[in-house]
């Protein structure tokens, strides 16, 4: 395969020789799900051990679409600036039927944001980077590999592992244990929780195609392109992205009655990529054949056992919503378990994380399930209607509204849930903050960077911003010795969050109140009620 890899050292745990002290968060999985949890307490001061039972990245790119949203959640952790340099950046899609263009979309079409709507990155890469950047934290982060859990407890106050070595088991406690284990979550399995949702039938082979010649023709910009039915695969559909080191991925429907081992052969691929590349030289890089499932568990919070990511919920490929979605369940999770660690906080507050994270997935799975339906129509009738559409599509923009190839990630509102402090605002209590360009004391600067990662009072133009106990402040276009204050460089943070308001900032940058005026005591009020306690 084009990326090396190097297996990660085994160290003997100690708690082979001598039982260990309990330990405040056990991850249970080191890929980028666990990794980010591991490296978003850390930063806020909380140790973690990370047990897995392997000790490489990732074979296979396997997740490489990585959103906005989540880019600003790496570059928090430390490592957006790096993906987006290693990254194929993108922001266009074209969907096809047959040989013929339907439409076109732009997915960042408004300037004033650090990054893109996407870039394209393998998740070895992604994983890579984490691991190094975990090492940053070695007083934090313990990362164990060929550290498999065989076994736990929940005993109401802590949980009770079992983990496996090759130098024998030994046993450890943790006030809280992280299930990051994937799809196939062993310890889902253990407690014999169930996912509810859809499963599809179709089976999709992926391949990573390594080119010097791109495939996209005239496009020197990568794009993500999706054809319905294209002659080079009839009657079905085909997927294609570009990937940093010349590597292309491509998915192709295979239909319900594939045999998976029979179609993930050279035999089988090579005539399928050379019916789509015709004489471009290229090399297989990686391939697997895959169906999937649209669900989730009924409670992502069991006591003290936490599930996140894929272990939690999992959706179609398509639409890029699995990464994506599992990072900003680290982005919700890890403030709130911090909190409850140092006492800030009660349970209430991991509760929280369940109702919300839930309230995403399940945003997250329509979109994929309507993704997924339309493009593997059950019927002639199903079929007739999406090839109507897209016929419809070619000339009138009402129909390019009921094309879905994958709505693509984008991050869920939070409105109406009970962190929130009801009231209107250019951006409403529950949205994710907007980016914007700002100019600062030490030079140009972001205001998504300024401000999330901790509760922050925001204040645009002439709302000052009160002291309030454990708010740190931030003014845009103000004058105030007290806190640090940006000029909006192009206008565009007024534009996107109004004259003269004041927001108050959850730590994973949602917004959790707006105010047009400095009441300390609804600020009070609101920033209690953000920590699951009552105003």
């Amino acid at each position: 395969m084009a990326y090396e890899y190097a297996p990660f050292p085994y160290v003997t745990p100690p708690g082979l020789s001598a039982p260990e002290p309990r330990h405040d968060v056990a991850i249970v999985g080191a890929g980028p799900i666990g990794l980010a949890m591991a490296i978003d307490l850390a930063q806020r001061g909380i140790a973690s051990v990370v047990l897995d039972d392997n000790n490489v990245v990732s074979v296979g790119s396997r997740a490489i679409c990585w959103a906005k949203r989540t880019l600003e959640i790496f570059d928090r952790l430390g490592i957006g600036e790096r993906m987006l340099d290693k990254g194929v950046t993108w922001k266009v899609g074209r969907n096809f039927f047959g040989d013929r263009q339907v439409y076109a979309f732009d997915l960042l079409p408004e300037p004033g944001h650090k990054y893109p709507a996407f870039i394209n990155l393998q998740q070895y890469y992604v994983e890579q980077y984490l691991v190094e950047r975990a090492r940053d934290f070695p007083d934090l982060i313990d990362l164990r590999f060929l550290n498999k859990v065989t076994d736990h407890v929940d005993h109401g106050d802590h949980v009770s592992l079992c983990v496996q070595t090759p130098d024998g088991s030994y046993a450890l406690e943790a006030s809280y244990y992280i299930a990051c284990d994937g799809a196939r979550s062993a310890t889902r399995q253990r407690m014999g929780l169930t996912f509810e949702g859809q499963v599809f039938d179709e089976h999709f082979l992926i391949v990573d195609v390594e080119m010097e010649q791109s495939p996209f023709g005239d496009h020197d910009t990568p794009e993500r392109w999706f054809w319905f039915a294209p002659p080079f695969h009839p009657g079905q559909s085909a997927l294609l992205h570009k990937q940093p080191d010349n590597i292309y991925r491509i998915d192709l429907q295979l239909g319900p009655e594939t045999d998976p081992k029979a179609e993930a052969t050279e035999e089988k691929v090579i005539p399928r990529i050379k019916a789509i590349v015709g004489d471009t030289p290229f090399r297989l890089d990686w391939m697997s054949v895959y169906k999937f499932r649209c669900a989730k568990l009924e409670r992502f919070v069991h006591n003290r056992v936490l599930f996140v990511g894929d272990s939690a919920h999992v959706v179609s490929p398509f639409g890029a919503r699995g990464g994506n979605g599992g990072i900003q369940d680290v982005d919700n999770l890890g403030w709130k378990l911090a909190a409850v660690l140092r006492g800030d906080a009660t349970s209430a507050l991991i509760a929280s994380y369940d109702e919300e994270r839930r309230h995403g997935s399940a945003e997250n799975i329509l979109n994929s399930s309507r993704a997924t339906n339309f493009m593997t129509p059950k019927s002639p009738v199903e079929a007739l209607f999406r090839d109507e559409v897209l016929n419809l599509a070619r000339r009138h923009p009402f129909a390019r509204k009921l094309i879905n190839s994958g709505r693509l990630s984008q991050p869920c509102s939070l409105k109406g849930l009970p962190l929130q402090t009801p009231g209107e605002a250019p951006l409403a209590p529950g949205a994710a903050l907007v980016d914007a360009p700002l100019d600062g004391p030490s030079g140009p600067t972001w205001l998504v960077a300024q401000a999330q990662g901790a509760f922050t009072l925001l204040g645009l133009g002439a709302a000052a911003l009160p002291p309030v106990e454990g708010l740190r402040r931030l003014g845009i276009d103000q004058q105030n010795a007290d806190y640090p204050c940006f000029a909006d460089r192009d206008g565009l943070a007024r534009a996107r969050y109004g004259s003269d308001m004041i927001y108050l900032l959850r730590p994973d940058g949602h917004i959790c109140a707006a105010f047009t005026e400095p009441d300390v005591q609804a600020i009070r009020d609101a920033h209690q009620r953000a920590l699951g306690g009552e105003p």
